[in-house]
């Protein structure tokens, strides 16, 4: 993200066009915008300023909308959200400090993958939640999409992959990336589920 707000003026317009690229066909009111981004309103109203002047974006009634005849859409997508601008270790770091945190697994639009069932998947011991939530706000605000998660502590996701849960084999089945695996839960406990 840093490189891209360098390159493309600010990591604020980053957060709006992907919020627009990933959400195509709906409408956002400003203030919509704000709270999904994070931005400052101030900041948010230049931005749409901008981004209407190139025609990235319309406005209908109320609400800010993509605009689907934009002529370098699919660059945009490309650089915006189909590249790897995710600073995992980052990822990685904040999610450390919501507890005991044993296993990260990241899937979905993090790799790409349109048919993953969540995006991140925390297991732990002696979490906050609401330190967990407010991490995935910041995360959505970023990326520019509400992402799905999972929270489980560790005896409950060891009870989970041992009764092969439907859930958790469709995370650990399926395409997904471990960022963060500590040594009670081995790989053999992971596949052995």
């Amino acid at each position: 993200m840093e490189i891209l707000g360098k390159i493309l003026g600010n990591g604020s317009r980053i957060k709006i066009m992907r919020l627009f690229l990933l959400n195509r066909g709906k409408g956002f009111k400003s203030k919509d915008i704000v709270k999904r981004s994070r931005v400052s309103p101030d900041i948010v109203r230049r931005e749409l300023k901008l981004l209407a002047s190139v025609n990235f974006i319309k406005k209908r009634a109320q609400d800010w909308s993509f605009n689907s005849l934009f002529k370098y859409a699919g660059e945009f997508e490309d650089l915006l959200v189909r590249s790897d601008s995710l600073n995992k270790t980052k990822l990685l770091d904040n999610f450390k400090k919501v507890g005991r945190v044993k296993l990260v697994v990241i899937s979905g639009i993090f790799i790409k993958n349109n048919d993953s069932r969540v995006d991140v998947l925390v297991v732990g011991d002696k979490m906050k939640r609401s330190k967990i939530e407010e991490e995935v706000r910041k995360l959505e605000a970023e990326i520019g999409t509400e992402l799905v998660y999972a929270i489980f502590d560790t005896k409950e996701f060891l009870y989970r992959l041992n009764m092969y849960d439907k859930l958790v084999r469709d995370i650990l089945d399926y395409p997904h990336e471990v960022l963060f695996q500590a040594r009670e839960l081995s790989t053999q406990a992971l596949k052995k589920g």
